[in-house]
């Protein structure tokens, strides 16, 4: 028979055995949530548009009309900056950091050279990830989940703009193969 203190005891120790998967409650102001947003007209259809230094991405839906979500974006100095396209597009990402990450903060990134599985409570990618590359070559920037979802808003990290999953699930499902990527990282 199960008692309140067995309960507890199970429930405090399952807590510490696996803290990964204990929840964080967030909130997310109804302003950061997705939503159409009226911009200039004559911004192509269907292209991305990243403000790094207002931390908004823009998915164009329609002349002088775009869906609108609220990003997390790297330090100064380490985003991507110009035109790119999405080469490819991956649920659940596996990671690995780059040699670069590695070598400009060892103590963050050096632990998790060999990568991360998809899925995996510590892997940045989150739920979906858009790879961007300039002819035919990968810059090694991603627009990808997080399972961070406070750190929206916020510049830090290695440039790669994030969103929270949900929100990147939603992006994900409107962005073909091909999408032009447009981000400007200075104001």
């Amino acid at each position: 028979m199960t008692t309140r203190r067995s309960f507890l005891v199970a429930a405090a120790a399952s807590l510490l055995a696996a803290p990964a998967l204990a929840q964080q409650v967030v909130r997310i102001p109804n302003d950061w949530l997705p939503t159409e947003v009226e911009i200039k007209p004559g911004v192509p259809v269907g292209e991305i548009h990243v403000d790094v230094p207002g931390t908004w991405l823009y998915l164009t839906v329609a002349d002088g009309l775009a869906r609108r979500y609220k990003i997390a974006v790297g330090a100064p100095g380490r985003n991507f900056n110009g035109v790119a396209h999405v080469a490819r597009k991956a649920e659940w990402p596996a990671w690995r950091p780059t040699a670069e990450m590695i070598a400009y903060e060892p103590q963050v990134y050096g632990k998790f050279s060999t990568g991360l599985p998809g899925g995996h409570a510590m892997n940045p990618l989150g739920a979906r990830a858009l790879y961007l590359y300039q002819d035919g070559r990968d810059t090694m920037f991603r627009i990808h989940g997080t399972p961070q979802p406070w750190t929206m808003g916020q510049s830090f990290s290695s440039g790669c703009p994030r969103l929270i999953n949900e929100h990147m699930i939603d992006l994900y499902d409107r962005v073909p193969v091909g999408t032009r990527v447009v981000s400007l990282a200075e104001a």
